[in-house]
């Protein structure tokens, strides 16, 4: 059997809460791909250095990205094992919906007997 450690809900709150931001997504995608500098990002944004500064912190409060100093720049780079753990952990939820859904699928297409239901 395999166990799988629960995260604190306070660092699930900060994943899916960095995850919920199109900007923050997009940060991720691009850092996931290359490391860049927090300069280099912010040249893509319509948005002042400071708040895809603050953008970037978000991510790295979430295990998301990780920075290092690089002379006076900020380089940051995507974090895949973060993203692995947000990946295995939405797939659990999945498996509980599907689960769900087969039972109430279930239910409707049979009646109180276990005989199929005359809408069938």
């Amino acid at each position: 059997m395999v166990v799988h450690q629960v995260p604190s809900a306070d660092s699930l709150d900060r994943l899916f809460g960095a995850l919920a931001d199109s900007t923050r997504r997009d940060i991720l995608a691009r850092v996931m791909h290359a490391e860049a500098s927090v300069s280099e990002l912010a040249a893509r944004y319509r948005m002042s250095f400071a708040a895809v500064q603050k953008h970037v912190a978000v991510l790295e409060r979430a295990d998301l990205v990780t920075k290092r100093k690089d002379g006076r720049a900020q380089r940051v780079a995507g974090n895949p094992d973060a993203v692995r753990r947000a990946n295995r952990l939405l797939a659990q939820f999945e498996q509980i919906w599907e689960a769900r859904i087969g039972r109430l699928d279930e239910l409707l297409t049979t009646n109180n007997e276990g005989e199929p239901n005359a809408c069938d």
